[in-house]
C-alpha cells in the first residue's frame, strides 16, 4: 500500500477517536452530559487505546511499505539494507527470530529503522527528537491496558512531571 494510504488510514484512525471522545462527552438540554461518567470514561481511555494501536499499525505499514520498495511522500526511496520480497517477509524480518515484535518499545524501533535504513531515513532524526513524548505515551497506554502497581507508579510519576503537582491514584481518564 503507498505511503500516502497508509499515513490517510492512520489520520483517520486519529479522526476517529476524537469523535469516540467527543461523542463521549456531549451533553444534551442544559449541559447535561448525555453519557454517565463511567460510560464516559470507558470510551475516552478505549479511544486512547485505539490511538496507541493506530500509531503501531502507521509504524508497521511505513516500514513494511519503505522496506518494499514504496517512497516516501515527497517521492523519494530510502535507501534500504534490506529487500525483502513480500509484506509478509518485511513482517518477518521486523519481528526477527521473536514471536512479534514489540511496536511500543520506541528503542526497538530505532534499532530496526537505523538497521534496515541509511542513517535511518526517514524516521531519524524526528523519533529521537521524539522519544521522550513516545515514552510518555507507553506508560500512559500501559495504564490504558492494564492497572498494576508498577504502571500506576509510573502514571503517577508521569503526572507529577506534567501537572507539577503529586496526583496520588489519578487514573488515565483523569490525566
Amino acid at each position: 500500500m503507498p505511503l500516502e494510504n497508509v499515513l490517510s488510514e492512520f489520520k483517520s484512525s486519529l479522526a476517529q477517536c476524537d469523535s469516540l471522545i467527543a461523542n463521549a462527552h456531549q451533553t444534551g438540554a442544559g449541559g447535561i452530559a448525555l453519557l454517565p461518567p463511567l460510560d464516559r470514561r470507558q470510551i475516552t481511555v478505549a479511544a486512547f487505546l485505539n490511538l496507541y494501536i493506530a500509531w503501531e499499525t502507521f509504524l508497521e505499514s511505513s516500514l513494511v511499505e519503505l522496506m518494499t520498495g514504496g517512497v516516501t511522500l515527497s517521492g523519494r526511496a530510502a535507501v534500504k539494507y534490506v529487500s525483502p520480497i513480500s509484506p509478509e517477509a518485511a513482517r518477518r524480518l521486523i519481528i526477527g527470530v521473536n514471536r512479534y515484535f514489540d511496536y511500543g518499545n520506541h528503542d526497538l524501533i530505532r534499532k530496526i529503522v537505523n538497521m534496515y535504513f541509511q542513517s535511518g531515513y526517514p524516521y531519524e532524526p524526528h523519533l529521537s527528537s521524539i522519544m521522550s513524548d513516545l515514552a510518555d505515551l507507553r506508560t500512559m497506554r500501559n495504564a490504558s491496558a492494564h492497572i498494576t502497581s508498577t504502571t500506576q507508579t509510573a502514571l503517577e510519576g508521569l503526572a507529577l512531571r506534567v501537572l507539577s503537582r503529586p496526583s496520588p491514584n489519578i487514573d488515565l481518564y483523569r490525566f
